[in-house]
């Protein structure tokens, strides 16, 4: 396997390109605090298992014969067809990425309300600057799709099969569909955040409204200092009542998401994988 991994060398740099852009991109494997060694020793491995897979005589790979001669040379188009490969892993990453941000994006919708908008801390699954339930459903999403085996499926599915399906001249080829799914990939993130959200937005507007009330009809009454208590309280009691559904829908989302990649997928082989 080796020999023939050195002998084919240009061809396992295409795949081991793929694969390690996706490693970069993914929700956990992309966080600092994972060693960068450890990344590309995972990219290694998976493009190890993948090779066997790929042959320039025939399948998807077959139109980067051109550029590869049989002595294992190549030309300076080469570079583009590794920065195609490239492309190609972050694609599938970055739209994992958007499923996790719809999480992230729902807790930034309520924390507003609940009066945590202020306390934004450094996210290390997300790598931005997040609101605590922010944070909070990001790491709860985590776990259910690290439990699901979600990241098994990333790797032995959606991975493998994007080798016997497309290459970096589908990408040029069907350049609106991939526009169309990016798209399309943004308007499902506000509409799950504003599913998830939206309970909780509900009922917290209606606790603003009723002190509004209370406090003008009763101006004595000092409800600014008890109005933060008693909605982050209604807001944890709403979330831990919430959260087998909250769950579900995760799982549901996650499922969805894997279907429109899937769909994707079919959609720049030109029919079928």
């Amino acid at each position: 396997m080796l020999d023939k991994i050195v002998y084919s060398a240009p061809v396992f740099v295409l795949v081991f390109a793929r694969c390690i852009a996706l490693i970069m991109t993914l929700p956990l494997f992309s966080a600092r605090s994972i060693s960068r060694m450890a990344k590309i020793a995972l990219g290694l491995y998976m493009a190890y298992f993948i090779f066997p897979q790929v042959s320039l005589a025939q399948g998807t790979f077959s139109s980067y014969a051109p550029f590869i001669t049989k002595e294992g040379n190549f030309n300076v188009d080469f570079l583009f067809l590794v920065a195609g490969e490239a492309i190609i892993g972050i694609i599938i990453g970055l739209f994992i990425q958007i499923i996790f941000a719809a999480f992230s994006t729902a807790g930034q919708f309520f924390a507003f309300q609940m009066g945590l908008s202020a306390s934004e801390v450094y996210d290390a699954m997300s790598q931005v600057e997040n609101p605590l339930m922010g944070q909070y459903f990001n790491l709860i999403a985590m776990l259910i799709f690290l439990q699901n085996a979600w990241f098994q499926r990333i790797f032995v599915g959606a991975l493998s099969s994007s080798f016997q399906a497309i290459n970096a001249f589908a990408i040029v080829e069907h350049s609106d569909a991939l526009l169309s799914f990016m798209l399309s990939s943004l308007s499902l993130l506000f509409k799950d955040s504003l599913v998830i959200a939206l309970p909780l937005m509900g009922t917290l507007f209606l606790i603003n409204v009723t002190m509004g009330i209370l406090g003008k009809a009763a101006p004595q009454m000092n409800l600014l200092s008890e109005g933060f208590p008693i909605l982050i309280l209604t807001a944890f009691f709403l979330i831990t009542i919430l959260m087998p559904q909250l769950c579900d829908f995760f799982v549901d989302s996650f499922a969805q998401g894997f279907k429109q990649i899937e769909r994707l997928l079919t959609e720049l082989s030109g029919g079928g994988i």
